[in-house]
Parts: structure tokens; sequence; C-alpha cells
């Protein structure tokens, strides 16, 4: 059986990778290649594109390079005439991979879309272009999969691949020693992101909080997992500028989520990963007055934080824009230091939230329906 996969950045070759590692397990003989990175080609997979060649970010710089996305898909359906694939699988990508989908339906293969586009938030006219051009969505969001029925899609929720990987892998007494947390001080968690602009803006605004929460508390502590895309120096010559000693950390960040009180986080997956935790989080959002003026326009959300939209309620507080300054954040952290009761609520209501993601086994799945529809191509 052949398999081909189509992803186009850094994200989807990790999940792409992941899925080609679990077909492996249930077929060795299983043929891959495709469009993808470093990681799909460890896990087997034959690159007929590197994905490297794909830094495309912003408007001007996409139109710029639209005759380079024309050649690419060109390219790609006639690999597909020439290997015949008895599936394609599209990860995430969704400007390029929805146009490849159609080409894989003009030639009659059977394609799976994982990490499918987000038509429950914004371009939910591409329900009807995906019900046209794909055989099966793999769903990672309950609210996603119902978004899809509601276009006639055939998707199949499989879970979030997160729930794999979520965890901690030493207890709280070991992750304390670990981190040298004191057992009895409050444990703040600062995560204000991965992109430098947005962690120098965000954590400034952190950090100032963290001064008044300091003047309010006798024995705190502020931990920061360092994103690998920011120099370590860099975070190091930011935060001796304020006067909030902040630890540094490198790995075991959901081991370190387990022994803290409250975080801090940029809006993004990792406010999913502290949902996961049961950690209560204040999240922060902030962007160019410009974008989020366009934003609004076109988005089709109440929440801007994975955790409320999967709960369908504010689980989480969500500080936006203007709103981000360090006497709201410490308005919101406050209740959840010194208020057993106020935190652990939180807690129960992030509970449900990880309940409704699924159950583990997200990749397996995935990769057990990309198998059943190819092995029926194949079989034709």
């Amino acid at each position: 059986m052949k398999v081909m996969f189509s992803a186009g950045e850094a994200s989807g070759d990790t999940h792409a990778a992941s899925v080609a590692n679990a077909l492996k397990e249930i077929d060795p003989s299983v043929d891959m290649f495709g469009m993808g990175g470093t990681l799909m080609e460890r896990a087997g997979v034959r690159i007929v594109y590197d994905i490297k060649n794909l830094g495309v970010i912003g408007i001007v710089e996409i139109v710029k390079s639209l005759p380079k996305f024309f050649k690419l898909r060109t390219y790609l359906k006639r690999v597909m005439m020439k290997e015949k694939p008895d599936i394609l699988v599209c990860v995430d990508y969704p400007g390029f991979n929805m146009k490849l989908a159609a080409v894989a339906h003009e030639l009659g293969i059977p394609v799976l879309y994982y990490i499918a586009p987000t038509i429950w938030a914004w371009h939910s006219s591409r329900g009807n272009t995906i019900r046209k051009y794909v055989t099966k969505v793999a769903s990672i969001f309950p609210f996603e999969a119902e978004a899809y029925r509601k276009y006639k899609c055939d998707v199949d929720f499989v879970g979030h691949p997160l729930l794999d990987i979520v965890h901690p892998t030493m207890s709280k007494e070991a992750a304390e020693e670990y981190f040298g947390a004191r057992k009895d001080a409050k444990k703040v968690l600062l995560m204000p992101g991965s992109r430098k602009q947005e962690v120098l803006s965000l954590l400034d605004t952190m950090l100032k909080s963290g001064e008044q929460l300091m003047a309010n508390h006798e024995d705190i502590q502020f931990f920061l997992p360092r994103a690998h895309t920011i120099d370590r120096s860099e975070l190091e010559t930011f935060i001796d500028a304020h006067k909030v000693p902040v630890t540094i950390t490198e790995d075991h960040t959901y081991d370190l989520m387990q022994i803290c009180d409250v975080c801090l986080a940029a809006s993004g997956t990792a406010t999913l990963e502290t949902a996961m935790m049961e950690l209560p989080t204040i999240l922060l959002y902030r962007v160019s007055p410009i974008t989020y003026g366009i934003g609004k326009m076109v988005v089709n959300v109440t929440h801007v934080g994975l955790p409320n939209i999967v709960a369908g309620k504010e689980v989480i507080p969500e500080l936006l824009q203007d709103a981000v300054t360090p006497e709201a954040i410490v308005s919101l952290v406050e209740p959840l230091l010194t208020d057993v009761e106020r935190n652990e609520a939180m807690r129960s209501e992030l509970r449900e939230v990880h309940h409704k993601l699924g159950e583990p086994g997200a990749v397996k799945r995935v990769a057990e329906l990309v198998y059943n529809l190819g092995k029926e191509k194949c079989n034709e």
C-alpha cells in the first residue's frame, strides 16, 4: 500500500511523522512518500519536496510566492500520477492542501485530512469544499467534528494528539526538588509564547505584575519555561532589568505545571496544555491593533482561548489587547493564590475540558483510518 503525505510547516511535519510511525507499527511494508521535513524523513517517509523551501510569512510574501505554489501543486500532481498512491493524507496547511485535495480527487485518490481547516472559527464555507474533495476528516476537537457534520462531511472525532504527551513524568515531591521549588511558596508559571517580539511584549507586563505580587506575598516563586526559539541570554537580560527573580527552565514543563498554583500564558497551544494539566490559567492576548481589528471581522468565535472554546464558556479568564495590564493580571491572580476554593473550582472546570478532548491514542486512531481507507483503494 502507498501513502502520500502533504505537510507544509514544522507543526505539520511533527504530526505527519507521528502518523507515519504509527502506520509502520500497523504494517511495516507500507510505502510512504510526500512533501514534508526532517521528522517525516526520520519516520520513513520518502521526501519528494522539502518544506524548508516554504518559509513564507505575511500577505505580501504569500502573494509574491503564488507562482511557486502553483508550480509546486503541478509538480505534486505529476508525482501522484507517477506514484499512484492509495491515499493522500493532508496535514494542516489549508491554503495549499485544500487545493491539493482537489487534485487528488480529480485523480480518483481518497483524501484524509488531519488537523483540518478551522471552519468553526472562520471561512466556514470551506466545509462545502471539504465535503466535495475530502473522503474523511480526522477531527481533533469535538466541536470541530460537529461543525463538519453540519456540512455533511464524513468526519471522525479522533481526540487531540496532545493527550498522548501532556502528563507529568515525576512525582510532585521529585518535581519540587528538581526545580528548586519551596514547598510552601506560591508558585507562578510564566508562559509568554515563542515569538521573540510577542514574548518580550507580554513578559514585560508579566514581570510588572510579578513585582506587585511580590509585595503582597512573603514567599512567591516565578518559573519560565524557555521556548527553543528564544535565546536564554535574551531572556536573562530582560528579566534582570526587573525586580522579579525568575527561574528559567529548559525541560520537564509538564512536571513544572503540576507544582504551580497559577499560570500566565499567551494565547495558543500552551493554554490547552495547562488545561490538560488542570493548572489555573490567565490568558493574555496582545497583537497589533490592525491585526486585531481584521481578526474581529473575520473570526467567528466568542472566546480566544482553546479551553474556553472547548468548554463553550469562559473557564479561564481572558485579557485582550489594552486590558493586558499589571493591575488587571494581579486582580485575577490574587484570588487563585489566596482562595483555595477558587483555585480548586477552576481546576475542576479544567478537568471537564480535559475530559471533553477525548481519550489518548489520537495518532493511532488516525493511522488506522489512513490504513483502512488506503486498503479499500488498494483492493479495488
